[in-house]
């Protein structure tokens, strides 16, 4: 007898590494939820960071998957912090259809004495700086970018004062990050999970109440509207626990039907996210062809030009004479 049973993967269900947009009309509420399994250990496991800095490049690979297959168009969702933390700059960006990347900086001595002195919260590994969103639509469009200040601030309360600043549209995010040791696998893999809720409704005067937040002299930390769906959605998002955002076992689609059953919800057809590098030899030749003479002796390293990628970590060989550059 045939196996009709479902399975994770099948049938409708997303699986690991998609993001599934879904709304909840009668609570004038759109959003994206995501579980990153496979893609995250590829991602996090070429590199060998410490543990501290790999969760919180997990969150900005997560956040950047949530906002980044938003885009309608083909183009670029690019998520960047600088700081003066230990861990000083985090890159993710997300090119159309499905390419994900994503690298850290940080300073190993000053993670190290993070993690010996228990400070290894996000707000104690960045600092202060700031966390810039941009979205570039190509080479013959004007790149849009937001910034919000990383001041003592998660991801999650960062990614809600962009909204409030940026778009003045009431939202809510939830992240978490694990390490886990899935039955029958002898290893741990990395695991993370999102979701992302905004207020959306038809009518504009609902978006026009005295309390909304954004605009002129708001610093993103306003109160959010009062509407009575928009809080009820806080209230359900706020139930979620974070073993529910990675539990394989629960998936996206089980975890919309807990949260918003009695209002009905509906998904879309998710979206894949790919461990996808841009870089290639020809790019890379490229840049090195609008190099002086000068930069290129100074690129030289036994004989060879040596360029490594900060994303994918391959390395790419040159030799010095191939370049016109060269006198």
């Amino acid at each position: 007898m045939a196996d009709t049973q479902l399975k994770l993967g099948e049938f409708g269900f997303a699986g690991d590494d998609h993001v599934v947009p879904f709304e909840v009309s009668a609570l004038d509420m759109r959003g994206r939820t995501v579980q990153v399994g496979p893609l995250l250990d590829e991602i996090l496991g070429r590199h060998d960071y410490p543990e501290p800095v790999a969760r919180l490049l997990a969150e900005a690979i997560v956040l950047t998957a949530l906002l980044g297959t938003s885009l309608k168009f083909e183009g670029k969702f690019i998520l960047q912090t600088r700081t003066d933390g230990p861990v000083d700059m985090l890159v993710a960006d997300f090119a159309t259809p499905n390419a994900m990347r994503a690298y850290a900086r940080f300073d190993a001595e000053k993670v190290a004495a993070a993690v010996a002195a228990g400070k290894t919260a996000s707000q104690d590994l960045f600092g202060r700086g700031v966390l810039a969103l941009t979205i570039d639509q190509g080479a013959h469009m004007q790149r849009y970018q937001g910034i919000v200040q990383l001041d003592g601030t998660s991801f999650e309360e960062a990614a809600r004062s962009y909204f409030r600043q940026s778009e003045q549209i009431p939202t809510t995010v939830r992240l978490a990050v694990a390490r886990q040791r899935l039955p029958g696998d002898r290893g741990e893999h990395w695991r993370a999970g999102g979701l992302l809720a905004q207020f959306l409704p038809a009518a504009p005067e609902r978006l026009r109440l005295p309390d909304l937040p954004g605009g002129d002299g708001d610093g993103g930390h306003a109160a959010d509207p009062t509407d009575d769906s928009w809080r009820e959605v806080q209230l359900l998002v706020d139930t979620i626990e974070p073993t529910e955002m990675i539990d394989p076992t629960v998936g996206a689609e089980r975890l919309l039907f807990r949260l918003f059953h009695d209002h009905g919800v509906r998904v879309f057809p998710a979206v894949r996210i790919a461990d996808e590098c841009s870089c290639s030899r020809d790019k890379i030749r490229g840049i090195l062809d609008g190099f002086s003479a000068e930069e290129i002796s100074e690129s030289v390293e036994e004989g060879r030009i040596r360029v490594d990628c900060e994303f994918c970590s391959k390395c790419y060989e040159f030799d010095p004479t191939e370049f016109t550059a060269v006198e």
